[in-house]
């Protein structure tokens, strides 16, 4: 079972954006690899550290994780995390500064510690969305989506940035009244990825990339919710150079039911029947998301009874088993009548068993209502 970020970063879960960030640096500094050469377990903390600082310093994830765990990035073949020292330096390296320069000289995925070093540059990511029926949030599904990636051109070649020298970063060393100041920037003309373009096809664009369509494999688990967003690692656009591509991100839309009304993991079906069916009894068949099933309803059924199906709901994201189907009967009210059926009923109004009889264990709306959500 994963470790829970927030005990991760040592703090609590309503930690402010910068007790997140300075808790962050603390564990990073604690376990950065130029502190703890050879120490597998400490690169092993630096990257968990790397990982929950990303989720918590984004709102949206923040909030995804709050309400889902660690199953809202990484259920069905997807991943919030695992992240490489590549993805660590290239996304935190700024957040320490100088704190580390000229520190190892050769460092993880060609940094040289935090503020030095050639920096891998990551592609930009995709966002597209999928809709879904509930068939298939209540079942998973693997879709395969089309989609319009930027990627490296055959053919294209790079060499070593002239500016940088391949580092990345340009060093400039001021005098001030406190002494010589050494303070290092990113490098303006190849962008940090210490390369710049020698050949290209004439086809590709200036960073020597092309458009290309490319059918993507996504696996949904069950039980997404609409809004949730999930991450394909390495399907969005490529980087120049020797960079890594970006990440694809999938919104889950959800598409609305013809007859089934979606409330957390549980569903909602309304049933109709005559005054004759409730008063006799009848069979039903009904729409499930597994497929259609045959309900009985007793004589003298009320309108307003609720009958559960357990486990015909949607499973929950997280595990916790799955939710139910509940069935709202209505018993329907014609709105004219034959003059049998009027005399009938004249005939009946006076009848003993026509007039209301609530009994004790007959909820009321409120209450019904009340149980739902008990």
């Amino acid at each position: 079972m994963k470790e829970d970020y927030y005990e991760i970063l040592g703090i609590a879960k309503g930690a402010s954006a910068a007790e997140i960030k300075k808790a962050y640096r603390k564990k990073a500094i604690e376990y950065h690899p130029d502190k703890n050469p050879g120490d597998a377990k400490a690169e092993e903390r630096f990257k968990k550290a790397a990982e929950a600082y990303e989720v918590l310093s984004d709102p949206d994830k923040k909030a995804r994780y709050d309400q889902f765990g660690h199953q809202a990035f990484e259920g069905g073949g997807f991943s919030g995390g695992g992240m490489n020292m590549d993805d660590i330096f290239s996304q935190f390296g700024d957040i320490f500064g100088g704190a580390f320069s000229g520190g190892s000289g050769g460092g993880f995925g060609g940094f040289s510690g935090f503020g030095g070093g050639r920096r891998t540059v990551k592609g930009s990511n995709l966002r597209i969305r999928v809709q879904l029926s509930l068939e298939e949030i209540a079942n998973g599904v693997e879709k395969k989506i089309k989609v319009k990636r930027k990627k490296v051109a055959q053919g294209t070649t790079y060499s070593t940035c002239g500016t940088c020298n391949g580092h990345g970063q340009v060093t400039r060393i001021q005098n001030t009244i406190l002494g010589r100041m050494q303070t290092s920037a990113t490098c303006s003309t190849c962008g940090g990825s210490g390369q710049i373009i020698d050949k290209k096809p004439a086809n590709a664009d200036a960073n020597g990339m092309l458009v290309t369509e490319e059918t993507v494999s996504i696996k949904i688990p069950a039980g997404v919710v609409d809004g949730m967003q999930l991450k394909v690692s390495g399907k969005g656009n490529d980087a120049a150079g020797n960079g890594i591509a970006g990440d694809l991100l999938v919104a889950i839309e959800e598409k609305p039911h013809p007859t089934l009304q979606r409330e957390g993991d549980n569903l909602h079906f309304d049933l109709y029947i005559s005054f004759s069916e409730a008063a006799l009894g009848t069979s039903k068949e009904i729409d499930t998301v597994t497929g259609k099933v045959r309900i009985k309803i007793e004589s003298g059924t009320q309108s307003g009874k609720i009958l559960r199906l357990r486990n015909k709901g949607i499973p929950s994201i997280n595990g916790y088993g799955t939710g139910d189907l509940l069935v709202h009967i209505n018993v329907w009210t014609p709105k004219s009548l034959s003059k049998e059926q009027k005399e009938f009923f004249e005939k009946m109004s006076n009848d003993d068993h026509f007039q209301p009889k609530p009994e004790k264990e007959d909820k009321s709306f409120f209450e019904k209502v009340k149980d739902m959500f008990s």
